[in-house]
């Protein structure tokens, strides 16, 4: 027999191979071949023992019939491509169904390939190692494509960060405290609330939180002697101080 090459030089790991087929012969015929290629079995032989099989095992390619007991092969295939733990899974169908409706429904099903009966074992070989080479090449694309997308979403995250970083250092700037006779608003003309002699104005002091939320407060102080007076811009009180 000619010397058959390793599936797992392909894929850096022993495959396993879902082999779904009532016939214990031609499953055995099957597993035998490709497990000289270093393929690792696994059985069913009903469709609904296949289907907890795949979901359980996640195998890396499903090998079915279409006439299975309890579960037909087109159904499995529309259930495994359903669920999410199974949806990419290679799946080659083997059968007798030959005409075009019925191969047309298992490509509808989810197929990758279909194959038909008698199928020499030869040729499902050939069929399971090209899946399973597109399989680690879409998984290679995949992995490439998800660390560009995680390191995006990290450089992302650091410019957010620093935008908000900028902005929290704006707001948080406290505004420059100095007092002054020439402020941004212009003092009002005020009267003495204890005599009513008009308040002569003395200075001013800017302040505040910070740049987006200046204060004023201007200084008076009366002409009659009562005192000084503060006069707060924001709230438009007048207080003796």
């Amino acid at each position: 027999m000619t010397a058959i090459t390793p599936l797992h030089a392909a894929t850096n790991k022993r495959p396993v191979a879902l082999l779904v087929d009532r016939d214990p012969d031609t499953r055995r015929m099957y597993a035998e071949y490709l497990k000289l290629s270093s393929c690792i079995i696994e059985e069913a032989d009903d469709g609904r023992a296949a289907l907890a099989k795949a979901i359980s095992g996640r195998p890396d390619i499903i090998v079915t019939e279409t006439h299975l007991p309890g579960m037909s092969g087109f159904d499995l295939c529309s259930l495994l491509r359903q669920d999410a733990a199974t949806r990419a899974i290679p799946i080659v169908v083997v059968t007798s169904d030959v005409v075009e409706a019925d191969v047309r429904r298992v490509w509808q099903a989810g197929a990758d390939a279909v194959l038909a009966k008698p199928c020499h074992p030869e040729a499902l070989l050939a069929e399971i190692r090209s899946l399973l080479q597109q399989s680690a090449s879409l998984r290679e694309r995949a992995g490439a494509i998800r660390e560009k997308v995680r390191g995006q979403l990290a450089k992302s995250d650091r410019l957010i960060e620093h935008s908000r970083a900028v902005r929290r250092q704006k707001l948080s700037k406290v505004h420059s405290r100095h007092e002054t006779t020439t402020p941004p608003i212009t003092p009002p003309m005020l009267e003495c609330p204890l005599c009513d002699q008009p308040l002569r104005y003395l200075r001013s002091h800017i302040g505040g939180v910070n740049a987006r939320h200046p204060e004023q407060w201007d200084y008076f102080e009366c002409t009659d002697g009562c005192g000084e007076f503060q006069y707060r811009e924001r709230t438009r009180k007048l207080r003796k101080v």
